[in-house]
């Protein structure tokens, strides 16, 4: 086809047969305009010999530099806006005025030149060089969208409704219609002023007519555009649109469309948020922001789903210096260069005054030297300690070094926090370690005892690094948090079943009644950091402070993965709907996994002053004693002695009932 041949030209082609259509139209306007004020067809008589040739010959060279520099010639004609056309207004008027006073200073009183023909020129040159832009544009978008029509035909098109016909709404249709994976087919809207009314072209619908929609249409996906409304509200929407079998995708918010930052390519499946179906914990920032402005705050295990996580609400929060400390390199690298680039963009938009330093470090906690060094070099003010082997069965089946990472890497911590005054220390914990079944619980609840057994010293004794035997004075405040699951971390069940569903099933479940508590990463993150605050501001240093999340309701894994199906415009294949497309098989529970978990060893919480804090005071061993316990299991890890180490971790955690048989792989293959 010609047109498709125009449009592959290249650009500076395009513009050149564009200039000559206007030089074209400015002369042809003059002679129209002549030949409707005198009433007959008019050409200028003896040609040359006439001055109105002459002033005819002139318009391009007066009119080609003023649509110069009002740029119509840097607009693309197939997207032409209101803004374009008022360009063409302007620079159209510009122009006829020019041409007009030229024109009347060379003619003068000429009975044979009317002056109205300056008026009649204007409109029938506006006419002229804006209507052939106008049907350029609307003759190109035809081709388009037959072309369009020829690929969705080769490759599918997704056919969707959106939901939210307000600005984000109207926004995302037009992209969708510059798209060729997309087909629009309408709005739905809860407003019933806009209900059975046309919008940019598409119908907008109520809820009661989606249904119709959906088969009729044959809908595939609904979009939802809506980035202002309520939690609690989304909620209630996407429970509506869950009987229907369409998948149900999301937008990022409203600012990311003022900013011109958001397009179609950043439609995705539903936030995590969403499937929790509760609104999620609201934070209080003034306590954060003083736990963390103008101050050096050191995370470990900063490449994680928590300490990553952590490190994204400190750095908006003004620090003076972010210490990441990691022990994979490829975890460290990613972390760092999103922070980078979190700074550029809370910079650009004035949001951080002076950018921080972010420092990526690599170590492991278990390195006493190393972290000395780091914790003498930049002094900071509060440690969140989120590094640890947190995977279950990778823990079980790798026991002694599981034991060394979470349980003697937080113990070397908390001795060179001592060492070297450090204010704050926070470690990151987990409900498994209440009653556990598995040793990944039990170490982290080592890891608790430890730190409560030295925040009840006063004054400690401890071997340097250097093999001297030092007396520190214990001027660490530490608080332990202790929470459940984290939805999108990277053990959650979130990832693994989204992959799966993908895949076409089946969704593996290791029982039916599982359940556990759920809470977002951004969530969790947040509590963590008020915890803190709350631990200072109580001012007791020389007290064990463990904290619990109200992390809600437990929710039953089964539904989750069922919940996400739906949302997913799929069913769920079971013996009630034997032609669903995803079945949820049941594997078995595996090695040290419970049923139910919990998050208090005794049942005497106390109240915070933040509602879904409460401080758990929990019995312990005193530090001598303690110590006794942990030379014998340093010796049973040192020597890879599974058995050891379970028996030392039964006599140091309550309610700790391991499985009968070693998953240790080392163990295994050697007593086969």
């Amino acid at each position: 086809m010609i047109i498709n041949k125009i449009t592959s030209l290249p650009r500076n082609v395009k513009t050149a047969i564009l200039l000559a259509s206007d030089i074209f139209f400015l002369i042809v306007a003059i002679l129209l305009s002549f030949t409707l004020r005198l009433g007959y067809l008019y050409f200028p008589p003896g040609f040359l010999e006439n001055q109105i040739t002459w002033l005819i010959l002139l318009s391009p060279v007066i009119g080609i530099p003023i649509f110069i520099y009002f740029g119509l010639y840097r607009e693309v004609i197939r997207y032409v806006s209101s803004k374009a056309s008022w360009s063409i207004v302007r620079a159209v008027g510009l122009y006829s005025v020019l041409w007009g006073l030229i024109s009347m200073l060379s003619l003068g009183l000429d009975p044979g030149y009317p002056r109205s023909v300056i008026l009649i020129n204007y409109m029938v040159t506006l006419i002229a060089i804006l209507g052939s832009r106008v049907l350029a544009r609307y003759i190109l978008s035809k081709v388009e969208s037959l072309n369009q029509k020829d690929k969705q035909e080769t490759i599918g098109v997704i056919k969707v409704l959106i939901y939210g016909a307000g600005s984000a709404g109207r926004q995302l249709a037009v992209g969708l219609n510059q798209s060729v994976d997309y087909e629009m087919c309408g709005f739905i809207d809860d407003d019933k002023l806009m209900q059975g009314r046309n919008l940019i072209g598409y119908p907008v619908i109520s809820m009661k007519e989606v249904d119709y929609f959906v088969k009729s249409k044959e809908v595939t996906d609904i979009l939802l555009a809506m980035p202002s409304i309520t939690r609690k509200k989304r909620n209630q929407i996407l429970k509506k649109l869950q009987t229907f079998r369409v998948r149900i995708k999301t937008l990022p918010g409203l600012s990311h469309f003022t900013k011109g930052d958001s397009s179609i390519d950043e439609i995705k499946d539903l936030d995590i948020d969403d499937l929790l179906m509760r609104a999620t914990v609201a934070s209080d920032d003034a306590p954060l922001v003083t736990m963390t402005k103008g101050k050096v705050v050191m995370v470990t295990g900063a490449g994680g789903s928590i300490g990553a996580e952590i490190c994204r609400q400190v750095i908006k929060r003004s620090p003076a210096i972010l210490l990441l400390l990691e022990f994979s390199e490829y975890a460290l690298y990613e972390i760092h260069q999103e922070l980078e680039t979190i700074c550029s963009t809370l910079k650009s938009n004035e949001k951080l005054i002076v950018l921080p330093r972010i420092i990526p470090i690599l170590g492991s906690v278990q390195d006493e030297r190393r972290m000395t060094e780091i914790l003498q070099t930049w002094r900071p003010y509060i440690l969140y300690h989120a590094a640890a082997y947190k995977h279950v069965p990778l823990v079980e089946n790798n026991l002694s070094e599981g034991i060394k990472n979470n349980v003697f890497g937080t113990f070397t911590l908390a001795k060179v926090a001592i060492e070297q005054s450090l204010e704050n220390f926070v470690l990151i914990s987990t409900d498994k370690a209440v009653n556990p079944t598995n040793s990944m619980g039990a170490s982290k609840r080592v890891a608790e005892l430890i730190l409560q057994a030295v925040s009840a010293e006063k004054s400690i004794f401890f071997e340097s690094v250097n093999g001297t035997s030092v007396k520190a004075e214990n001027n660490t405040q530490f608080s332990m948090v202790r929470f459940g699951n984290v939805l999108g971390s990277s053990g959650s069940v979130v990832p693994l079943f989204r992959k799966q569903i993908k895949n076409g099933g089946p969704i593996t479940l290791t029982h039916k009644d599982m359940t556990r508590y759920f809470m977002t990463i951004s969530e969790a993150s947040q509590l963590v950091m008020q915890t803190a605050a709350i631990a200072m501001k109580g001012k007791n240093k020389n007290a064990s402070q463990v904290y619990v999340l109200d992390m809600g309701k437990p929710v039953r894994i089964i539904n989750l993965a069922k919940r996400m199906v739906e949302l997913s415009g799929l069913r769920v294949k079971d013996e009630n709907f034997p032609q669903g497309e995803i079945e949820i098989k049941i594997t078995g529970p595996r090695k040290g996994e419970k049923l139910f978990e919990e998050l208090l060893i005794g049942n005497n919480p106390i109240k915070t002053s933040n509602p879904k804090i409460l401080k758990a005071s929990e019995d312990f061993f005193s530090l001598n004693l303690l110590q006794e316990k942990l030379q014998t299991l340093s010796f049973a890890a040192d020597n890879n002695d599974p058995e050891l180490i379970i028996h030392t971790l039964k006599e140091l955690v309550v309610g700790y009932k391991p499985e009968k048989n070693i998953a240790d792989l080392v163990f295994r293959e050697q007593n086969k």
